[in-house]
């Protein structure tokens, strides 16, 4: 839970007994690598905190392809935030890309913990500032760059996605086939 506490700690200032309240809140959940945990369809009941590994979140567009459209790491949140919020469906399926150690909240405890610690309201208002923010720098990167600088962009930017997710998924969110990611790498190394 160290990870945990330390990522709150960037955020906002909780002593140890407040800490051991929050976490009371949260199940730790160990998935198994390519395990769905919610898939399209399903009420979105869990946020998901990943402490160790990573997790991505995609739909299955008209062709049948999906298309990867967030991934979680270490010290990321993943959820369908609008679903979740108002406790309705998903467009979306959650699925571990590795072997994955998370934190979980439902709907009903994050409630509950909002209304016991009510310095974690602030908490999640700077990670969704965050997140929205990073959310419009890449939509202005989809339609300002070629594909070429855009996977160049994101290869500086995140080298570790590169290193450890498989192309196939990097790809995917990027808006690119595998092979045509292929063709920019190979483009690239010459």
């Amino acid at each position: 839970m160290d990870h945990f506490k330390a990522h709150l700690d960037k955020f906002i200032t909780v002593n140890d007994e407040e800490f051991a309240s929050i976490i009371s809140f949260f199940q730790v959940v160990k998935v198994k690598k390519k395990e769905n945990l919610m898939l399209e369809g399903d009420v979105c009941k869990l946020k998901y905190f990943v402490l160790e590994g990573c997790l991505r979140k995609f739909f299955v567009n008209e062709k049948g392809v999906e298309q990867t459209t967030e991934f979680a790491i270490e010290n990321w949140w993943m959820s369908d935030t609008f679903a979740f919020e108002k406790q309705m469906k998903s467009s979306f399926n959650i699925q571990s890309v590795e072997n994955s150690k998370i934190l979980t909240i439902d709907f009903q405890s994050q409630e509950l913990l909002l209304e016991k610690h009510p310095i974690m309201e602030r908490y999640f208002r700077m990670v969704y500032q965050t997140a929205y923010a990073a959310a419009e720098k890449r939509i202005r990167y989809i339609y300002e760059m070629t594909k070429e600088e855009y996977y160049v962009h994101f290869s500086t930017l995140y080298p570790w996605f590169i290193q450890r997710i498989p192309q196939y998924l990097i790809a995917s969110f990027l808006g690119f086939t595998p092979e045509y990611l292929s063709e920019i790498r190979a483009k690239l190394r010459s």
